[in-house]
């Protein structure tokens, strides 16, 4: 099902204590009005920040390294919405979220990784391998 609203933004967010100017770059995500923000783990001053348009100002190599790496990110997140359309998920702030850190991949022991390969052995025995084979697994 496709969202009705979907939008990305950038913003710089003051951290509690922090005497300096620099601020932590944060993404919003929002779908059909929920939303989740996410760290980007950068900083940059809020002098030289537009918030209008969430991104760098200024034409030294910093700021274009920023921006690049801010466009680079959202291409990442159309794409995982687009992985999210074909594989007929919802699309939802917090799915885009958990793709993009990688909270939604199955992570596979080794011990369950093995089970399931002596179970397809078991299931071969007689045809293609011989007993014996399947009891040295």
């Amino acid at each position: 099902m496709l969202e009705k609203s979907f939008g990305l933004f950038y913003y710089l967010k003051q951290v509690k204590n922090q005497k300096n100017d620099e601020r932590y770059v944060y993404l919003r995500i929002t779908v059909n009005g929920s939303r989740k923000d996410i760290s980007i783990k950068r900083q940059w001053e809020s002098q030289r920040w537009n918030s209008q348009y969430g991104r760098a100002i200024g034409s030294k190599s910093d700021a274009k390294e920023l921006n690049t790496y801010l466009d680079v990110l959202l291409s990442k997140i159309y794409q995982i919405k687009r992985e999210l359309i074909d594989t007929g998920k919802p699309i939802t702030a917090n799915n885009i979220k958990n793709r993009l850190i990688g909270k939604d991949q199955d992570n596979h022991m080794i011990l369950v990784e093995f089970k399931n390969h002596n179970t397809q052995m078991q299931a071969l025995v007689g045809r293609e391998f011989a007993p014996s084979t399947l009891t040295r697994y």
